[in-house]
């Protein structure tokens, strides 16, 4: 069944007005619905259209969170084969809402790094909701390191609301590894190829996500904070994040237009979790050509560090 979100009300009547009628042709059959049904989904296609070409930030952050919106995983099975995971930080222990090994990309050995959400109630609190612990960051560390030796691109897939900001999660270093992270992000000699594929935040997405390349999927959000979060700041009143997110060019357009991220990646019209094997290949697409053009690439680690510095200083 299809979760609808608050602004899709238009659609979402019209295609209960579709499945009625279908049904009552498979009740009946001497009820010819045909016509009807094609000119009500002619209507749901256009306000489809019409509501998704013009979306606010705020329902694009909707849309990022949609539970139906593929994740690490969808990625993971569709576009790479041989996955080997590794668990563990050599530390502590495993965390499940960073999922990191080795696979195949269309035959080219690499490291894949990512955040996982969960799909449903039970693998959504074995995997916290995306939100990694240290031993997340430090896992995802291990694994860098292993590509950087091994002379392996790294493809990361990022999607999470923000690292875990629990007592233990302090108390064993979060904000330490999350810098150690980013710093080994910078400094690796082998390519990194980012994409954010549903919500980038803060600190918790840039640990994994400071690449050669950084692509967004189309609607997608990335920001240094949730909009929750800004308007608990701002205004300290949380149900004003409809306001903050129309004002932290959090969308992939205006973070294209301010040179943080390089490219946008197309999404079927109605969200990724309308058709989500096209976006998908689409974002193989995306990875593919940027690993070919990463690949005649020297100074890959001064091309990283330079792009970064650079952000903001032309603005």
């Amino acid at each position: 069944m299809h979760n609808y979100l608050d602004f899709e009300k238009p659609i979402s009547d019209l295609e209960a007005k579709i499945l009625e009628l279908k049904n009552l042709a498979a009740e009946d059959q001497s009820v010819d619905t045909s016509e009807e049904i094609a000119r009500l989904e002619s209507r749901a296609r256009d306000a489809m259209v019409d509501i998704y070409a013009k979306l606010t930030p705020w329902q694009k952050t909707q849309v990022a969170r949609h539970p139906q919106r593929p994740h690490f995983i969808d990625y993971q099975t569709s576009l790479f084969t041989d996955f080997t995971e590794l668990a563990g930080d050599r530390k502590f222990a495993n965390d499940d809402a960073i999922q990191a090994g080795f696979a195949r990309f269309r035959g080219q050995a690499v490291a894949l790094i990512g955040q996982e959400k969960g799909s449903d109630t039970k693998s959504r609190i074995r995997h916290n909701f995306g939100s990694a612990r240290p031993e997340g960051y430090r896992k995802a560390i291990r694994i860098m390191e292993l590509a950087d030796r091994f002379n392996m691109p790294v493809v990361t897939l990022v999607d999470t609301a923000g690292a875990y900001p629990g007592v233990g999660a302090e108390e064993r270093g979060q904000a330490e590894a999350i810098a150690r992270s980013t710093e080994m992000c910078l400094n690796m000699r082998v390519p990194v190829v980012s994409v954010i594929i549903g919500e980038g935040g803060s600190g918790g997405a840039i640990a994994i996500a400071t690449g050669n390349r950084v692509y967004m999927l189309e609607h997608a959000i990335y920001s240094v904070i949730s909009p929750e979060g800004a308007a608990s700041i701002l205004w300290r009143d949380s149900t004003r994040a409809k306001e903050a997110a129309s004002n932290m060019k959090i969308t992939a357009e205006d973070l294209k237009s301010l040179g943080v991220i390089d490219g946008i990646i197309s999404e079927p019209v109605g969200g990724a979790h309308r058709d989500p094997q096209k976006v998908i290949a689409a974002t193989g697409d995306v990875i593919a050509s940027a690993l070919a053009d990463l690949s005649q690439r020297n100074d890959l680690r001064g091309d990283r560090r330079k792009k970064f510095l650079e952000m903001g200083r032309n603005l």
